[in-house]
């Protein structure tokens, strides 16, 4: 269909960085750019991971990262950024510094987040929550440099790539796109739209 189609089933689990929890990788890359900064040898200019939060407790810290996390499960949770404290309601994309001292609270229960990382200097993320109308569909371009991931935040979506063949994606599941193009949003629901770019 003109891109990768990413399955929850299919997400590689792994511990958090400070033992705390489980995320999920949905997807990472590095970007090629004339005037970025050499990259890291080893790692991500950019990745985009499902973290299940059980319980409050500290964050673990990312120096060079920027991160912005949505929430897709649960009825939301605090993040204490730096000692300044941020509530974050469901499908609410909040950006923060992987470098900030954070800490989450859950006054609510457990809750499920999407987060995206990049690397400062070397990718930048911008996300956005679309509504799918079922009377007509949503068209999303791609543009020369640009991938574009596109996670069903409920059911009833389906994606149409530009060689028009459509598929179905389940409740986080995603599509990865890269470089100039369009996918065409079909259904009633809601996606989450992350757009990676490399410093121009």
């Amino acid at each position: 269909m003109g891109g990768d189609v990413l399955r929850w089933s299919a997400y590689r689990s792994m511990p958090w960085k400070n033992g705390g929890g489980t995320t999920r990788e949905v997807a990472s890359g590095t970007v090629r750019a004339p005037l970025a900064p050499a990259g890291p040898a080893d790692g991500f200019d950019w990745r985009m991971s499902i973290a299940d939060v059980d319980t409050g407790g500290p964050f673990s810290a990312f120096p060079g990262i920027d991160r912005v996390i949505t929430l897709v499960e649960g009825e939301g949770m605090v993040l204490t950024v730096d000692g300044t404290p941020h509530p974050v309601g469901p499908l609410s994309p909040f950006a923060f510094s992987g470098d900030a001292t954070t800490d989450c609270r859950l006054d609510a229960g457990a809750v499920r987040d999407m987060n995206v990382m990049t690397r400062r200097g070397r990718a930048t993320a911008r996300v956005r929550i679309v509504t799918v109308a079922a009377v007509r569909g949503t068209e999303t371009a791609c543009a020369e440099g640009e991938t574009l991931l596109v996670m069903a935040a409920t059911e009833g979506i389906a994606v149409v790539g530009p060689d028009g063949r459509e598929t179905v994606l389940g409740r986080l599941d995603c599509v990865r796109h890269e470089g100039p193009g369009a996918l065409t949003l079909r259904g009633d629901g809601t996606v989450a739209e992350i757009r990676i770019t490399a410093p121009h």
